[in-house]
């Protein structure tokens, strides 16, 4: 595995051996949450792994801001496939936005355009959601972060399991620096990439889990009818990290969408 750090501060970890594939973790998280997949894709795709601003190993200059993530990102990552989970779908979908010609396909798992209800919009939480766990950072941070991970598990038929990966993967590196956390929050709360979706020159997989907590599968079937090469895969029994429960199922469909 080959380490990478710039003057941007952000992490990357390169394995594997295929097609550059760059991968973008969620919020609170960093990109050792996806080892299972990783071993899944290894011999697939070279996996480029970025810590996002401010999580894992990545230093907090850099804002977590949808834009100069993705700008930052293209910068330093050679063309290829981008798979964001969560808050990382929202900046792999900027990224595809900004530089079609880069971007060959798009992962979005457990992603979304746009994760606050409106009224043309019911598929996603409200705005006040984000607004108590800002909040909540400044009382309690761990106890914040503990709550954050068990709406990720909750409803995937193997939570405990689950729970007690996504605690060892955030004890194995530096807590997340408050400031990005709050940064990430605000992030989710504000964009509303709908009308870009339309415009997207990547095809698009979507994948989504039945039993997510956070972005309702209606979400994702929804966006992957909006892109105008979108593709959905729903599994049944997982929630917001179908990575973990079902890694390899997740990582066939993957390989069958990028690489046919």
């Amino acid at each position: 595995m080959n380490l990478q750090l710039s003057n941007d501060g952000l992490q990357i970890e390169v394995t594997g051996h295929g097609p550059p594939l760059v991968m973008l973790h969620g919020w609170a998280m960093h990109s050792g949450v996806f080892a299972p997949l990783v071993r899944a894709l290894s011999s697939h795709f070279e996996c480029w792994l970025v810590d996002l601003p401010g999580h894992g190993r990545s230093g907090a200059s850099l804002p977590l801001q949808r834009a100069i993530v993705a700008d930052a990102l293209l910068g330093r990552v050679p063309d290829g496939f981008w798979l964001g989970w969560s808050l990382g779908g929202v900046i792999a979908l900027e990224a595809a936005l900004r530089a079609p010609r880069r971007v060959h396909g798009l992962i979005e798992i457990a992603s979304s355009p746009r994760f606050v209800c409106g009224p043309d919009w019911p598929y996603a939480v409200e705005t006040a959601i984000f607004t108590q766990f800002g909040e909540d950072l400044e009382r309690d941070y761990q106890g914040t972060i503990d709550r954050f991970l068990l709406l990720e598990v909750n409803g995937d038929e193997h939570a405990r399991r689950e729970l007690r990966w996504l605690r060892e993967q955030l004890a194995a590196r530096p807590p997340c620096a408050q400031h990005a956390l709050v940064d990430g929050l605000e992030l989710l709360a504000s964009t509303d990439l709908r009308a870009g979706l339309a415009e997207l020159v990547a095809p698009s997989l979507w994948i989504g889990g039945r039993r997510d907590r956070l972005i309702p599968a209606a979400a994702m079937a929804a966006a992957a009818v909006m892109a105008p090469d979108g593709r959905l895969l729903t599994l049944e029994r997982a929630g917001h990290a179908p990575f973990l429960s079902q890694p390899e199922q997740v990582a066939q469909a993957i390989v069958s969408f990028a690489l046919g």
